[in-house]
């Protein structure tokens, strides 16, 4: 009988660039946005600054954004305090992907018009796409202050908790997002991915499953799927998920997922194959090279060390890691016991 295998740093909870980024925003520039802003009430004798209002409305309409966006203007300077015009030039930012300007824009009509639901949730969104996720946190909830079951809101707020690491505070949130839109496709993504990161696995499983069930099968969340399948020691399950990944779009992570779940079912030539497969994409990539060292060593053991070559190319496959990444004390801990 083989000495039980030893197991490295590659080994350990990683989520191979699943994380945050696979969480999907509500309301961004791809997806329809807010309803058009309306002309504010013309009365007989209208004010300068709503003609400049007006002006800037017939400007949309007529496709023309950078005249509409110099009527705006002007009506700001005529009434600082016209949220309709603040909103108008907020909307074309955010059209054009200017979510600098976008921001400043909607900040503004936020302050003049605090109980402004659009207002304080587009504020929110473009302070959360410039990555300023701790200032769109506030934003967030001064929104669903206004409109309390509003499932972007809900679904974003809960993003943002979840990339700050406040999971405990990302939860209900993300419930909430759920129960507003139950047959959601990414709300399910999302919900799994805070339960995940707060350690519930079977959980996180059914929300993936669900969401599998009601969404494209991207890589990333086949990738999360996997890892939280293979937290629950279930292995095959984690296998299969991965190679549907690896059919659709292959990566270094994806390969060195899929040697983790062979070297745990006991299958070691299978596992040191995926680990050079996920070399062969990025060969700086250093969870496969744990992998990698980590299968050199115990063919080295399993020979009776005999196979002294073996052994030599896993230490040098868990120094190169060491050498990209530092922060690896289980890594340190094999090289100190293996390389004398």
């Amino acid at each position: 009988m083989p000495r039980p295998p030893i197991q490295g740093h590659s080994f350990l909870s990683l989520l191979s660039c699943c994380g945050a980024m696979v969480f999907v925003l509500a309301g961004c520039a791809n997806v329809p946005g807010r309803e058009a802003a309306k002309p504010e009430r013309a009365t007989p004798t209208r004010s300068a600054a709503e003609v400049y209002l007006v002006a800037g409305e017939m400007a949309i309409r007529d496709g023309d954004a950078d005249r509409a966006l110099a009527a705006f203007a002007r009506a700001i300077e005529v009434n600082p305090r016209l949220t309709s015009a603040h909103m108008g030039m907020a909307d074309i930012y955010r059209t054009r992907g200017d979510y600098n300007r976008a921001e400043e824009s909607y900040g503004n009509a936020a302050r003049v018009q605090p109980r402004s639901f659009d207002a304080q949730y587009y504020h929110g969104l473009m302070l959360h796409l410039l990555e300023r996720v701790s200032e769109a946190v506030p934003a967030y909830l001064r929104a669903l202050a206004v409109k309390p079951d509003d499932y972007k809101a809900n679904l974003n707020l809960a993003t943002a908790y979840y990339q700050l690491d406040e999971n405990n505070l990302a939860l209900p949130y993300a419930r909430r997002a759920v129960e507003l839109m139950p047959r959601d496709g990414p709300a399910r993504f999302n919900l799994g991915a805070v339960y995940a990161a707060m350690g519930d696995h079977r959980a996180a499983v059914q929300e993936y499953q669900q969401a599998a069930e009601l969404m494209e099968l991207t890589p990333s969340l086949l990738m999360n799927l996997a890892e939280s399948l293979g937290k629950l020691d279930r292995y095959e399950e984690m296998v299969n998920a991965i190679e549907q990944v690896n059919r659709a779009q292959a990566s270094a992570a994806s390969y060195e997922r899929l040697g983790f779940a062979r070297f745990k079912m006991g299958k070691y030539d299978e596992a040191r194959a995926a680990f050079d497969s996920s070399l062969a994409i990025d060969q700086d990539y250093y969870p496969a090279l744990n992998g990698k060292g980590v299968c050199l060593l115990n063919g080295w053991i399993w020979s009776g060390r005999t196979d002294n070559q073996t052994r030599l190319d896993g230490l040098a496959a868990l120094r190169r890691s060491l050498q990209i990444n530092r922060e690896q004390p289980q890594i340190v801990e094999l090289l100190t016991r293996y390389g004398r």
